[in-house]
């Protein structure tokens, strides 16, 4: 029998070879194989996810499931798992600002994951201070060295709850004191990572390796 991760059993299990594993059917686990993913696909990057009520209201909140979906045109995307107030706002407005998750802000970017009322700010909550954005209605996080501000360009409801929200980057504003060499610079910013259960991450050691190009490959 395989075990589900949260301590049942489900049908399915089987070994092969001489390694001990622990198999899982998503088919059985349902919505419980979302531990396990999340302890896997790791470290993820998090985007600082500002929204703007109709009402006016501005949410933020941090979204995990992010990543970069294009870079002509540019393009990010975040999953809102469940119908959280960055999605409702994110499609009924077409718009929202990404700010990076740094080290000195982590305290402030776990508060406003907290499920505070629709009706209350998280800048407010969180002691954030609001930066006019450019060309869009959210505001930045000022205290936040990068931001990206969106519109919406698209969705995917997967029908399990999760939507992934692509949005355009517009418009992009990057604190001087992080950039090096006219590109910022990870030892600057100093983001934050998810793991798994309530884990986090700093950034570590870093290390370089140039990508080698076949030609160099062969003749080695």
């Amino acid at each position: 029998m395989a075990r589900s991760l949260g301590g049942g059993t489900a049908p399915g299990r089987w070994h092969s070879g001489a390694v001990p594993r622990l198999d899982y059917d998503p088919a059985q686990l349902g919505p419980d194989i979302y531990p396990l993913l999340n302890s896997v696909v790791v470290p993820r990057p998090i985007a600082w996810v500002a929204t703007r009520s109709p009402e006016g209201v501005d949410n933020l909140a941090p979204h995990s499931f992010f990543t970069i979906s294009s870079v002509t045109p540019p393009v990010v995307q975040f999953t809102s798992v469940g119908p959280k107030d960055s999605l409702r706002n994110a499609l009924a407005t077409g718009e929202f600002v990404v700010s990076v998750c740094t080290e000195e802000l982590l305290e402030q970017v776990n508060i406003t994951g907290t499920d505070y009322p629709a009706e209350q700010s998280e800048f407010d909550a969180a002691g954030l201070t609001r930066e006019p954005s450019r060309l869009v209605a959210p505001c930045r996080v000022a205290e936040s060295p990068v931001a990206l501000e969106c519109r919406v360009i698209g969705t995917k409801d997967f029908g399990g709850g999760s939507v992934v929200v692509f949005g355009e980057v517009v418009w992009a504003v990057v604190d001087e004191r992080v950039l090096q060499d006219g590109r910022p610079e990870i030892e600057l910013m100093r983001p934050v990572a998810r793991l798994g259960a309530n884990q986090w991450s700093t950034i570590g050691q870093v290390t370089d390796h140039r990508r080698v190009p076949y030609a160099e490959v062969v003749q080695s």
